[in-house]
Order: structure tokens, then sequence, then C-alpha cells
């Protein structure tokens, strides 16, 4: 496991992304997600729903986020797209008390950043059992529809909870979204998974943690952190 002896007692605050970060990918629950981004790309723009997956995955690539390059290709209403897209049923999630446990015990500021919408997030959140850790939602109406991994996106994340770097960590299973975090002095974990969506890292040189088990990674960090014979809180 890469905590690896390190205590990260520097770290205060941690930055946790949302899909197939804070719960498995192998759920699919982004699958489903997906496939109602290309039923909505081929709505919106008349198109059959091959041309519609290939916009999608295009846009992915080049903007970050689908929705912003509809948004700017095509004038998208950026509020009918998440609505759309979200509205899913969560059955296929299974609350996590372990990852609950760990949560709880580790000390510091806990945020979401998503490239989704908060109304989203918090379902996700009030799903999965663990809705009370987090203090607040950055969600991509927040930040002004500017996507991860655009550095912008990072710096109104910091100012707007008047975060230092240097003492924030980030969760991500995409690697290209930790590169701006780590250029501005956070500290990265890539959450690992094997969706077509996380895709390898051309260079790990951004990437300063790695794990395949969050809960498990988040368990080792909160055992290094607590003194010998204390038992955390």
């Amino acid at each position: 496991m890469p905590v690896s002896g390190l205590s990260l007692e520097h770290v205060e605050n941690w930055i946790f992304d949302l899909d197939n970060t804070l719960y498995p990918a192998d759920s699919n629950l982004f699958a489903v997600i997906d496939q109602r981004m290309k039923a909505f790309i081929s709505a919106e723009l008349g198109i059959e729903a091959d041309d519609a997956f290939r916009v999608q995955k295009d846009y992915f690539r080049k903007y970050g986020t689908t929705l912003r390059g509809l948004m700017l290709h095509h004038g998208t209403n950026p509020h009918a797209f998440l609505d759309y897209v979200h509205d899913i049923d969560l059955t296929m999630l299974t609350p996590d008390p372990e990852l609950a446990r760990c949560l709880k015990k580790l000390g510091g500021r806990k945020i979401i950043h998503t490239n989704g919408s908060g109304g989203h997030a918090r379902r996700v959140l009030e799903r999965l059992g663990i809705g009370e850790f987090f203090t607040h939602v950055f969600d991509i109406i927040e930040a002004d529809f500017l996507p991860k991994p655009e550095p912008a996106a990072y710096r109104r994340l910091l100012e707007r909870f008047r975060l230092c770097a240097g003492t924030t960590a980030l969760f991500e299973d995409i690697p290209r979204n930790l590169v701006a975090a780590a250029e501005m002095g956070m500290t990265t974990i890539w959450v690992r998974n094997h969706t077509r969506w996380a895709e390898e890292a051309e260079s790990h040189d951004h990437i300063h943690h790695v794990t395949d088990d969050l809960t498990g990674w988040i368990g080792d960090l909160v055992a290094a952190r607590t003194p010998q014979g204390k038992a955390p809180a």
C-alpha cells in the first residue's frame, strides 16, 4: 500500500472526486451515466447513437468533460444535461460502513470536487452512508462549468475554501486530473481502476500515491497518523 510509512501529517484538507473514486468502479454506476450522456447527445444533436458516442468521447478527451464541449460547440443548456444524465437509480450502490468508519477517523476537512452536479453527489453520498463526513460539495456549477483538469477549476476550489495547496490532498480516479493539482503543490492520490475512463498515466511524476483500495488506504493512513498506543477517536 502506498502510504509507505509516510504520515502525511502536513495534510489538513482532503479533496475527493466522486464517481468511480468514492464507490467501486465495478458497480457500473458510471456506465449508466455514460449511456444517458449518449442518449442526450443523440437527441440534442439529432444524430445516431454511434455518432453520439464518438462526439461524447471526443469532447471528454478534448475538454475534460463532454458537457464542456457541448456548451462550447452547440450551446447546450448545462442544467438540462446534468438533470438528464444524473436521473438514475442508485440502488446498484450499496452502503459502505467500513469507508464511513475510516472517513470518521481521518482528521481534517473533507470536500467533494466533482465534474457532476451537487445534487447527484449528495444522493450518492447519502446512498453510501458517508454524507455526514463532507463539509461541502464543490460541483461543476459552483466551478462556473470549468471542469477538471482545467487549472482554473482547482484555483477556484482553493480560493472558495481558503485552502493552502501545500496542506491539501486530492483523491482522483483519472490520472490527468491530478496534473494541475500536483503542479499547484497538492498531494495527489490516484485511486486506480480498470475502466476505460481511468486511462493509464503517461508519466507518474505528478502522482504521489497510488491505491486500488481507497478504504484500505485511508485505514492505513489513519493508523500511520495515530500515535502508538493511542486509538483514533
